[in-house]
């Protein structure tokens, strides 16, 4: 096996390394989310950390790593035997496929078939015990996988109850994950987690590249010559990173700085009190990674530069990272608050009013006067300010599928939770099930001992059940018919509102809108979220009502996107108040837009009509054209689960 590539010939980067070994020295920091296009060697540093990392006194032959100092006295493995192992810190890596078998642990296999025995057999979570957890592409993880992570993130310990097996055990590690931000975002509740984030990005500078390329192109050549070239340079940061360890309970936080933190995270307005405590143990760390005893205001901005980014997100589509202008105005502002206050009224001679603006009371802005044409409504009208967002009722695709993990629909999944056992259709042994097949023959195959007498018939499977993502497709009618900019206002609130609410669920989105003579793809299908809402909120309004056009857009859409993804199941929202005024020559709008439907319908393409119609007389062409589809109408109004939920507590109320 190939030596890792070494971390200090690691080129640039400098807030990923810089990240990384703050984690090394401070493992209560909470780990690291890389984020970071393709190609930008987020594995290879994260992989090249554990050489970095000090060796761990241990147990001998505890498979849980407990510290011969302060063993778990819950260890499975105890009570444990006098001594002291050394042996290298642990880089375990979590497959984005794995089983919840696989990473909390399961039932012995070999000795319950065996043995007949009821034996633990440790998971993933065990082995990255006092070491590092890595998941790449963390952003893809199963929902199951990711609600056990954080229960033993959050408390140190892996539960484990399932197959007649209940054991506690310790699990704390430094959780490290990469993603590509363009194939979807992590749950808030993991990337909270997370205790600092950093954006990796390609340099543009061309001896940069040139250096990097000379570099991979070198250990490819020679991995073992050039892990050698590199061994001293990473041997002193290994040394540093020891050093470092042993003096951090040495480091002074002041109370200044403390204030400073709380001001900082204050004016950031994050949620909770672990972003205080993530950025106050972070600049511990960069205090004595730079060689100091005392916290200064120099280690409070690298630690808020590297802990508040995923936190300051308010909404799913603000873009991430802390802006340089913002940073500074709150460190100045942290500053101010520090500063003892003067609230001697008599230094104020004016009370502490605010100076009357200098055109009077009764003076009024200039009024622009009006220009020739203005008060015509254009053909074409600038997109309209988006109404508050809501959060929206959940929408379905028929049935249960097989596609991509997600949220949304019910899904047959490798990793989903077991519903029962099955002869000729599952993923993976379920053993239970095995068992009780086998049970009633043990006598009649002569069983005499402790081992089960198996055979082919007994073997049972698992049928699992999980939820999948979809390929939500909107379809948004921007024509005239609905170009009052109140009211697209409302449609553009509630489409938003509807792409959060696919950005939660993992989905892949994409757009097509129509109006004037034509339909266009304004997003082709993708799991960028944040790229649909930006398209979205330039969509321009106007013309006439293709209809048709825009049925058969989406359809072709749906058509090569299946061919690309066959498993992802389709989900067509139609935006619309169903009225159709632009048609080919010749042809009857209504009827073609009825035959588009149709073509849809009998694609098997799942579909929700969002009924934009408003006014007092309501012509119903939504609803007919729910029907055609083989879908659902619903009401603009409709789409909120709270004014659902509110419908429904009134019903049984009264």
């Amino acid at each position: 096996m190939a030596p890792r590539f070494p971390f200090s010939a690691v080129v640039g980067h400098d807030d990923l390394r810089l990240s990384l070994l703050l984690n090394a020295v401070h493992p209560a920091i909470g780990g690291v989310l890389v984020r970071g296009e393709k190609g930008t060697a987020k594995s290879t540093i994260v992989r090249a950390l554990a050489a970095l990392l000090p060796e761990l006194d241990v147990v001998p032959d505890c498979r849980f790593a407990c510290d011969p100092a302060n063993p778990d006295p819950d260890c499975p493995d105890g009570p444990h035997a006098v001594g002291n192992d050394r042996r290298p810190s642990r880089l375990v890596e979590l497959p984005v496929g794995a089983t919840e078998d696989r990473l909390v642990g399961s039932l012995d296999l070999e000795r319950a078939l065996t043995e007949g025995v009821r034996a633990y057999q440790p998971g993933l979570l065990a082995a990255a015990h006092r070491g590092v957890l890595y998941v790449d592409e963390v952003n893809l993880l199963h929902d199951h996988l990711v609600d056990l992570l954080l229960d033993a993130a959050a408390m140190g310990r892996a539960h484990v109850e399932r197959e007649g097996v209940s054991v506690s055990h310790a699990a704390s590690f430094l959780l490290v994950g990469t993603m590509n931000p363009e194939e979807g975002e992590l749950r808030p509740q993991l990337l909270d987690r997370f205790g600092l984030t950093v954006q990796v990005l390609a340099s543009r500078d061309v001896s940069t590249r040139t250096e990097v390329v000379r570099r991979r192109l070198a250990y490819e050549a020679d991995p073992a010559g050039f892990a050698a070239d590199w061994a001293e340079a990473d041997a002193e940061l290994a040394v540093r990173i020891v050093k470092a360890r042993e003096e951090l309970p040495n480091v002074v936080l002041p109370d200044t700085e403390l204030r400073r933190i709380a001001a900082v995270c204050a004016a950031f307005e994050v949620d909770g009190m672990r972003a205080d405590l993530v950025v106050a143990r972070t600049s511990i760390a960069h205090c004595v990674w730079r060689g100091a005893n005392t916290v200064t205001e120099e280690d409070v901005e690298a630690a808020v530069r590297l802990a508040l980014p995923h936190r300051r997100r308010r909404d799913p589509f603000d873009e991430p990272g802390v802006d340089e202008q913002q940073l500074q105005d709150a460190m100045q502002q942290a500053a101010a608050e520090l500063e003892e206050p003067d609230n001697d009224p008599d230094d104020d001679p004016d009370g502490g009013e605010a100076p009357p603006d200098s055109r009077g009371p009764d003076s009024q802005a200039p009024q622009q006067q009006p220009q020739p044409g203005e008060g015509k409504a254009p053909k074409e009208q600038a997109p309209a300010a988006p109404s508050s967002a809501f959060k929206a009722r959940l929408l379905q695709v028929p049935g249960v599928g097989e596609g991509a993990p997600g949220r949304r629909s019910r899904a047959r999944a490798a990793g989903g939770r077991t519903i029962r056992s099955s002869i000729v259709d599952g993923h993976g042994l379920h053993l239970v099930g095995t068992v009780t097949a086998a049970a009633p023959h043990q006598k009649a195959r002569g069983r005499d001992g402790a081992g089960l007498r198996l055979k082919g018939e007994d073997l049972r499977l698992a049928v699992r059940e999980g939820k999948e993502g979809n390929l939500v497709l909107f379809a948004v009618d921007a024509s005239g018919s609905m170009a009052a900019r109140q009211r697209m206002s409302a449609v553009s609130g509630a489409v938003l509102s509807l792409l959060r609410d696919a950005y939660q669920r993992r989905d892949k989105v994409g757009v097509v809108t129509f109006r004037g003579t034509e339909a266009q793809v304004a997003l082709p299908p993708t799991s960028s979220v944040d790229a649909a809402v930006a398209r979205l909120r330039k969509l321009r309004t106007g013309g006439r009502t293709p209809l048709a056009d825009g049925l058969l857009k989406a359809h072709k859409v749906l058509t090569v996107e299946k061919l690309r993804d066959p498993r992802r199941r389709p989900l067509l929202v139609v935006v619309t108040d169903g009225r159709a005024t632009s048609a080919r020559p010749g042809h009857d709008p209504v009827q073609d837009s009825l035959k588009a439907a149709a073509l849809l319908a009998n694609a098997g393409v799942a579909a929700v009509v969002v009924d934009c119609e408003h006014g007092p007389v309501r012509l119903g062409l939504a609803d007919k054209l729910a029907v055609a589809l083989g879908g659902v109408c619903l009401r603009l109004e409709q789409l909120s689960a709270e004014r659902v939920a509110g419908v429904v507590r009134a019903t049984r109320a009264a």
